[in-house]
């Protein structure tokens, strides 16, 4: 029965004394849902302005692609090849490093969900407000969908970059072949494409900390999505390295 896979039992509760989705979303105030609602909406929205900025005011994303694809026309007419096979390799241990350290997060993230009954005890202990087992348990599902985001996003960079390696292999040496330019550009293009899943993989990791917050309170995961805004925002469109990358000097 569809009523069946929409139902649930809450724990501790005797048989016949169940919650339905709509009842779980009763055990949220209005301010939960829109602090929620503001950091998935910022999510996407923040992505989409980075990646698609206009062109009169280029994303730091948008003006290192540009540098990716003069790259691969350089490498294409270097004899010699290995400061290119290490930059791409320091490319591959970064994202493997974010791989694995978003795994190991998702665990933690994980095993809290089985224990979230303790979290209802530190909430106790610091004086905040001790809902029922299901509220910590959705909100740590909330910080669990970023990680495991974050994840996907940092395994697929990684094989898009490795993708990346053999391309540029067969990059023919003698810089008058007509397959160099062409095979050079397919590198960059999946070079960019991994490095796009990576910035996203790294929004992910910056959204799960601000949805953190939430274990706090709703007012606090608004403050935290303001922040969260504020530094990308920042980092992609008012920093140094920006104006270093604008630079034509």
């Amino acid at each position: 029965m569809l009523y069946d896979v929409f139902y649930w039992q809450a724990p501790n509760q005797p048989i016949g004394s169940g919650m339905t989705w709509i009842d779980r979303l009763t055990l949220f105030s209005q301010l939960d849902l829109a602090a929620v609602s503001l950091l998935l909406f910022s999510f996407i929205a923040i992505g989409g302005l980075i990646e698609y900025a206009p062109r009169a005011r280029p994303s730091v994303s948008q003006l290192m692609a540009e540098h990716r694809r003069n790259w691969m026309q350089h490498m294409a007419a270097r004899d010699v090849r290995i400061f290119d096979a290490q930059v791409l390799n320091g490319l591959r241990q970064g994202t493997a490093f974010f791989a694995s350290t978003t795994m190991i997060a998702t665990g933690g993230a994980l095993a809290l969900i089985g224990n979230a009954d303790q979290l209802i005890g530190v909430a106790i202990d610091l004086h905040l407000n001790a809902s029922s087992q299901v509220v910590w348990e959705i909100k740590l599902l909330l910080l669990l969908f970023f990680l495991t985001n974050a994840f996907l996003k940092f395994v697929w960079a990684h094989r898009l970059f490795g993708y990346c390696a053999i391309l540029m292999a067969a990059v023919p040496n003698d810089p008058n072949d007509p397959l160099t330019l062409p095979t050079a550009r397919k590198a960059s293009e999946v070079n960019i494409t991994g490095a796009r899943s990576y910035n996203r993989g790294l929004r992910a990791i910056y959204f799960s900390l601000a949805a953190a917050a939430w274990l706090v309170g709703p007012i606090a995961l608004i403050v935290a999505t303001l922040i969260t805004l504020s530094v990308l925002l920042r980092r992609e469109f008012l920093s140094h390295s920006r104006l270093v990358l604008l630079d034509q000097a």
